[in-house]
């Protein structure tokens, strides 16, 4: 090959693309506010156990909610900072504030003792944050 033939292919050839590691960072923050959620939602269930078998576990499953309420709120909070300034979809706002809706909704069947809608609605949301995790991890 010639000097000029080289020359000619150094030219006409792309670089090569490279795949793109990283991913913007409120989408990241949004799997790991959610992947907390889900977590705190599952640590109630386990309390709730505890409270029909020990005596700490009314103080456990008490300060958990606290927990699990503020996890559905950071929820909130990721999904607005992906979809504002991220540029993403808003669809992840409507339903973490569906899950706030429902967290609150939980806060206060758990007030009012009334377990025969608690229970059952905190196992439906056991689920629905195991979906949208499930959703977000792709």
């Amino acid at each position: 090959m010639t000097t000029q033939e080289t020359t000619r292919t150094r030219k006409t050839r792309k670089p090569a693309r490279t795949a793109r590691t990283t991913e913007p960072g409120g989408s990241r923050f949004l799997r790991i506010a959610l992947a907390l959620q889900t977590l705190t939602i599952f640590l109630q269930a386990v309390s709730a156990g505890l409270l029909l078998t020990s005596t700490y576990g009314e103080t456990l499953h008490s300060g958990g909610a606290r927990v699990m309420y503020g996890a559905s709120m950071l929820y909130v909070l990721a999904a607005v900072l992906a979809w504002k300034p991220g540029g993403g979809s808003p669809r992840p706002v409507l339903h973490a504030s569906g899950f706030l809706a429902l967290a609150s909704a939980q806060v206060v069947l758990g007030i009012a003792h009334v377990p025969s809608v608690h229970v059952p609605l905190g196992v439906a949301m056991f689920g629905l944050s195991v979906l949208a995790l499930a959703r977000h991890r792709r």
